[in-house]
């Protein structure tokens, strides 16, 4: 099994693979754990509860062959990897600079130095799984719109705040606005301070994606001559759901999809063709 560790700003996702060292194929998730990320926990702390993550599903670490850890956290790297060693007796893979000569995608130089791992998951993904340009949008703590074009090179990235960054960024920053529920509102006329919330944020949102889209198929369009209509769009990220009933602009869903990604890149970083 392969052992893919994604820590986020918000939550960290540990997930087991199924064996199967075929880069060309999806892999087959056995079971994702989601916590909270925590950067004040210590390595031995991470370590006790996926020991006892594991346990529960009757997982062994012994038929774990490696791991691999991607972080957009710097303070929790290094405890993860060593967590990750404790587990499978091995040093893991971290996504970094230095695997980048392995990817089928190709990064401008700026990218090099500044591209999430996140985001660097989700644009070999992308390109591994649709050979085709491609827009990505990933909601979770910061909604990123991640765009590879028909040739597989990483064209840009855009980033707004994340919709539960906004709610929370409303509520702490008024003295008298709650925190309120994800949820598309029936209109855009609120009667109340939860449904205005929502109308604001949810609806305002909607507009944000949809603009953001085609703007960016514009403007790649623009740049490379790829026809916006090949453009594909795909949606991933804890918080897509929110948005997905009421936005019709995505061909594709997947939760996945990042985790995906984490593991295309090791296995084009142990050598796979």
């Amino acid at each position: 099994m392969l052992l893919a560790i994604d820590i986020g700003n918000t939550n960290v996702v540990a997930a087991l693979f199924e064996q199967n060292d075929d880069v060309n194929q999806k892999g087959k998730v056995l079971k994702e754990w989601r916590f909270s990320t925590d950067p004040k926990r210590t390595g031995d702390e991470y370590f006790s509860f996926l020991s006892l993550l594991f346990r529960e599903e009757g997982f062994d670490f012994s038929n774990i062959t490696y791991a691999v850890v991607s972080s957009v956290v710097p303070a929790l790297v290094g405890t993860f990897v060593n967590v990750a060693r404790k587990i499978t007796g091995e040093k893991p893979l971290l996504v970094n600079k230095d695997l980048y000569g392995y990817l089928p995608i190709k990064l401008p130089a700026p990218a090099e130095h500044e591209v999430g791992t996140d985001l660097l998951c989700n644009a070999v993904e992308a390109w591994c799984r649709y050979k085709k340009a491609t827009i990505v949008v990933d909601f979770g703590t910061a909604l990123t719109f991640t765009t590879v074009d028909q040739h597989g090179e990483l064209q840009g990235v855009a980033i707004a705040p994340g919709l539960g960054t906004a709610i929370k960024s409303l509520s702490n920053n008024t003295a008298q606005l709650p925190v309120v529920e994800l949820k598309a509102p029936a209109t855009s006329l609120g009667a109340n301070t939860i449904e205005c919330i929502q109308a604001g944020v949810i609806l305002g949102y909607k507009g944000l994606v949809e603009y953001m889209i085609e703007r960016t198929k514009t403007d790649l369009s623009a740049r490379t001559g790829v026809a916006k209509e090949d453009i594909h769009v795909v949606a991933t990220g804890g918080l897509n759901s929110v948005l997905q009933p009421i936005v019709d602009c995505f061909e594709n869903v997947d939760r996945e999809f990042t985790l995906q990604g984490l593991r295309r890149v090791a296995l084009f970083a142990r050598g796979a063709k």
